[in-house]
């Protein structure tokens, strides 16, 4: 989680024109852009900055939920509080995994998306330093 909050910082601290990004489709590690890869980073930086609000507002909802009634029913078995425990562990951690790999996915494309941006702003600066006679 530490490591996609840092990575929406990084992009948000150096993305400065993101109009720049326009155009401009992800590769693979040098390879030709895909195919099916229609969003431009543009697009992704946009989506970038929509979902980060809202993965800290769902982080911070989670803080003030309270435990509902259905929890404090006393009528239960013990098998029958056993069995949907161990189903609520399963759920518990079927859900963080997926948040998990949604995170990592997230940070991945934040900081994709950075590296391409220094490029472009070197290739500015490359460009810009070159006479042009």
């Amino acid at each position: 989680m530490e490591q996609y909050f840092s990575a929406t910082q990084k992009m948000e601290q150096e993305v400065m024109f993101p109009s720049l990004l326009r155009g401009v489709f992800p590769q693979q590690d040098g390879a030709a852009p895909a195919a099916e890869s229609r969003t431009d980073l543009y697009e992704r930086y946009q989506l970038l900055k929509a979902i980060k609000p809202m993965v800290e507002k769902g982080l911070a909802s989670v803080g003030d939920q309270s435990p509902s009634d259905a929890d404090t029913d006393g009528d239960a078995s013990s098998e029958g509080s056993e069995a949907e425990d161990a189903q609520l562990e399963e759920r518990l951690s079927h859900h963080l995994n997926g948040l998990q790999e949604v995170l990592t996915h997230l940070t991945r494309d934040t900081n994709a998306l950075t590296r391409r941006y220094s490029q472009i702003l070197e290739q500015i600066n490359l460009s810009e330093g070159q006479p042009s006679w």
